[in-house]
């Protein structure tokens, strides 16, 4: 593979793979909406927070108990802690509570993992070697689940998105050619859960990025695949406005590729109602902040005042 095409290859994963991991960096609160930051930064969607009582937070907390742990506590109880755990950025406690059952044989249990593994490598905290381990970590887990059980949609979901954490250290090709599977487990995730917003978004997001490739980029992907993946923004319309439809107003960034799609099939007034409601969208995150900049800009070059 020649320099070049090897820059823009690298540039055309960046284009994808980059928002999808700024989105599976946040939780939500479905209750009202509220996004609440984990602290590594993507793609969380859409998790509903437990209220545990501190007793039973700190019940976790001394690994001297672990055993007396395992030898009450319910797999529910400890889904639940997890995802309270989850919730509120807790990235370091989360992994360690649930790494002493990282031999457990339910999938509930080692896709949770799974995520938190992927969640820590994700701190800036963490040394480049540290990282590169619980991103393989992360993968096989999210595989292990899904042998577990192949009809557990967020062991689709998170087995997606840490398979594409994977190709940073097996080089370009490979992450392209797994873009194929990720895009197959996100549409499994979505056939098992259809209400899931974030994995409806993922899809759209994945159309979107592969149908905004210019020609001479999908020419050279050509070249170097028999079949490169490709879409359309007609194809990438549907996904975001399902998610929506799933759960308004659920993330910032659908509304401003919504307003961006509408734009590519030159439908200006849907395009100018979208990207409004991205621009007016509560700033809560460094990434809300992003969108709003970037739909304020769009609205001005369409002649809006803002």
């Amino acid at each position: 593979m020649t320099a070049g095409a090897r820059s823009i290859l690298q540039n055309w994963v960046q284009r994808l793979y980059g928002p999808l991991t700024r989105l599976t960096g946040r939780s939500y609160s479905r209750a009202t909406h509220t996004h609440i930051p984990v602290k590594f930064t993507l793609l969380g969607k859409g998790l509903v927070l437990s209220s545990l009582s501190v007793l039973a937070m700190e019940s976790y907390s001394s690994k001297s108990k672990h055993a007396e742990v395992h030898a009450s506590i319910k797999v529910e109880d400890i889904q639940e802690q997890a995802d309270y755990l989850h919730g509120n950025g807790e990235t370091d406690k989360l992994y360690e509570f649930l790494s002493q059952y990282k031999n457990s044989e339910d999938p509930e249990l080692l896709w949770r993992l799974a995520r938190a593994s992927r969640d820590l490598a994700h701190l800036s905290k963490t040394a480049p070697d540290v990282k590169k381990r619980l991103v393989y970590e992360s993968r096989d887990l999210a595989k292990k689940a899904l042998e577990l059980n192949e009809s557990c949609s967020p062991a689709h979901k998170w087995y997606g998105i840490c398979l594409s954490d994977v190709g940073d250290y097996e080089g370009t090709k490979v992450k392209i050619g797994n873009s194929y599977i990720i895009r197959e487990h996100f549409q499994r995730a979505i056939e098992l859960n259809p209400k899931d917003a974030t994995t409806i978004h993922l899809i759209g997001l994945w159309c979107y990025m592969f149908a905004e490739l210019p020609w001479y980029q999908t020419k050279i992907a050509a070249a170097l695949f028999a079949a490169p993946p490709t879409a359309t923004f007609e194809e990438a319309l549907p996904y975001f406005e399902k998610a929506e439809e799933v759960d308004p107003n659920f993330y910032s960034k659908n509304l401003l590729y919504l307003g961006k799609t509408f734009l590519q099939l030159k439908k200006k007034e849907q395009a100018l109602q979208w990207l409004q409601k991205a621009r007016e969208y509560p700033l809560q995150t460094e990434e809300d902040k992003e969108v709003h900049k970037e739909a304020t800009d769009l609205l001005k070059s369409l002649g809006e005042k803002v």
